[in-house]
């Protein structure tokens, strides 16, 4: 039974338990006055009616929406609401009007500041060092999750090694040494689904191991509790885009 007409129905039972008595019991009260049995079946129809219509189910939450929403003020914030990229001056930060190009895998990205073309963009087999900050779509108190930046630690790794998300490695091919680059990753290029993904995987995302860049278990308690429960949560049914503001130091052989 419906929750919300158990006090209707109790309310409806009590008043016709009431007519009863008045009338002298079940059998001969309502035998005598028929019409008054009528009218109370009546009263009982009308307020089951009146519950039934005023009760809805539950909507199923859209998630989407709400990500829509953060990510649609993500997108445009200036760059210093983000990061703090203090070598890069405001004038070449203008974020207002960023238009995104979308890649064949889905991949969003528009370029802040574009690196000099004399330095060619990185490839497979080079190590290459950015700054980064993280923010999601999918948090409703705050969307950064944690900055290289703050933390004065730059990510390095090996192109191609396996070691880092595929939505990140193609961002960062596709810049200069020198660029900053704000990306929006969907899920399929970046943790896929915890509730898919399989228990070894969760486990080593859990202890902050597995495809980076993951925020540091020993020097980022907090923020790596917050990627955690977003990204590795095999109990969320999905994962909210990434939002990363990307500059890239360099290429390293």
């Amino acid at each position: 039974m419906l929750p919300s007409l158990v006090p209707v129905l109790h309310c409806a039972r009590l008043c016709l338990l009431s007519v009863e008595r008045e009338l002298g019991g079940r059998r001969s009260g309502w035998k005598k006055f028929p019409t008054m049995m009528l009218s109370a079946k009546a009263l009982l129809a009308t307020l089951l009616l009146s519950a039934t219509s005023a009760w809805q189910a539950p909507q199923p939450v859209n998630h989407q929406v709400s990500d829509n929403a953060r990510r649609s003020l993500l997108v445009n914030a200036p760059i210093f609401a983000l990061s703090s990229f203090a070598t890069v001056s405001n004038a070449s930060t203008d974020t207002s009007n960023l238009k995104f190009t979308t890649s064949p895998t889905g991949l969003q990205y528009a370029d802040v500041k574009e690196g000099p073309s004399s330095t060619p963009s990185p490839s497979d087999g080079q190590t290459v060092s950015i700054d980064y900050v993280m923010s999601t779509t999918g948090a409703r108190y705050g969307s950064k999750i944690y900055s290289t930046v703050d933390a004065g630690a730059p990510y390095r790794w090996k192109l191609g090694d396996g070691s880092t998300i595929p939505g990140l490695e193609e961002a960062v091919k596709g810049m200069n040494p020198g660029g900053i680059r704000r990306v929006i990753i969907p899920s399929k290029l970046a943790y896929q689904s915890a509730s898919s993904t399989p228990i070894s995987i969760i486990q080593e995302c859990e202890s902050g191991k597995g495809l980076g860049p993951i925020p540091p278990v020993e020097t980022a308690v907090g923020e790596f509790q917050r990627f955690k429960n977003i990204y590795c949560n095999p109990d969320r049914q999905y994962q909210p885009d990434l939002v990363m503001d990307v500059k890239l130091y360099g290429k390293r052989n």
